[in-house]
């Protein structure tokens, strides 16, 4: 096994049971960045509590991904992030329609406003909008 206890750690029962398959094979495990010898009692007892925390600590990321999915639904949203683009005041669409009534581009509007062709184009599609 090669680096830490974290990642085979995240199961305290499949950890348990990884030493006791070690041990029917008459094997051991060393881990040289931790120093931790499964050949000595001491070495197990920290190979042990170091699964409990890395159990713990997989706990705790479960309860905060429920806890962010639980107020993203709150919000309406799958990610807590809005979906979509946010509008456009309503000062910039009373502006298009005031260059565009002017007779003004759509290029050049969307340069004046400050927004881009696209909004320009929708904006002025939907008509209603510069009533």
């Amino acid at each position: 096994m090669r680096g830490s206890v974290d990642r085979p750690g995240r199961s305290l029962q499949d950890l348990v049971g990884f030493l006791g398959e070690l041990k029917d094979a008459r094997g051991h495990l060393y881990l040289e960045k931790q120093a931790i010898d499964t050949t000595t009692p001491s070495g197990r007892m920290l190979f042990q509590m170091l699964g409990v925390f890395a159990e713990f600590e997989r706990a705790l990321i479960q309860e905060r991904i429920h806890a962010g999915l639980v107020r993203a639904r709150e919000k309406g949203t799958r990610s807590g992030k809005p979906t979509g683009r946010p509008r456009i005041p309503q000062r910039k669409v009373e502006e298009i329609c005031t260059e565009l009534a002017k007779g003004t581009g759509i290029i050049r509007t969307a340069r004046l406003v400050g927004v881009g062709v696209g909004t320009v184009q929708k904006t002025k599609q939907r008509g209603g909008a510069c009533l």
